[in-house]
């Protein structure tokens, strides 16, 4: 069984709860996460920022995690260098295939505390905010097989479930194609969420 996510518009503040785009809300210690890149102009290492994808409050989908694979209470980050991937430039391209652990990040946090949290916000050189409106989800049960945005069961496209066949679908997007975030069974039993990877496909059927 997987978790589809149905992501909509709302008017909503969604601080310290599950949401798709907008800002992270993160403890105290988390820093905004980045990756190492080369700079043409100075050609100096740089860090540049991952685009933050979603947060999920582990209680929203504790009902329909029947085996116990992802945490059921905390809250779960996801980010990636997807920016070309969802219309914008980026540095640094990726393509298809098994994707460098620098380009992607999950982040877990066993307890939410919204009076100590704050939202991490990313702005241009004009103080505008860099993010996407943040959108609500909603959590339902849906097939391992399922296309879409969802938690856990097989990814959509064979490719990935072939080339990945150890590791665990954490979340399936569609962004001009299939991306999935995953990690060997072995690392999720024990939290090594550093061990994330991504995998692109560009089409969501072989």
């Amino acid at each position: 069984m997987a978790i589809k996510l149905q992501i909509k518009p709302t008017e909503s503040i969604l601080f310290c709860c599950s949401k798709w785009w907008g800002n992270p809300d993160l403890p105290p210690q988390v820093e905004y996460p980045t990756m190492k890149i080369m700079d043409e102009e100075s050609g100096e290492e740089m860090d540049y920022p991952l685009t933050f994808i979603c947060q999920i409050d582990c209680s929203d989908i504790a009902p329909f995690d029947t085996e116990g694979k992802l945490p059921h209470e905390g809250m779960l980050y996801f980010f990636a260098a997807i920016d070309d991937l969802i219309g914008y430039e980026s540095p640094e391209h990726f393509g298809q295939g098994h994707w460098p652990k620098k380009a992607v990040m999950v982040k877990y946090t066993k307890a939410i505390n919204m009076e100590t949290f704050e939202s991490s916000i990313l702005v241009d050189d004009e103080n505008n905010e860099l993010a996407e409106p943040e959108m609500a989800i909603e959590f339902s049960a849906c097939d391992e097989k399922s296309e879409g945005i969802k938690l856990l069961g097989i990814p959509t496209c064979d490719e990935v479930s072939e080339a990945e066949a150890e590791a665990v679908n954490l979340l399936q997007i569609d962004a001009e194609g299939c991306f999935n975030i995953m990690m060997k069974a072995s690392d999720l039993k024990f939290g090594n969420w550093k061990r994330a990877f991504g995998y692109y496909h560009a089409s969501n059927r072989d």
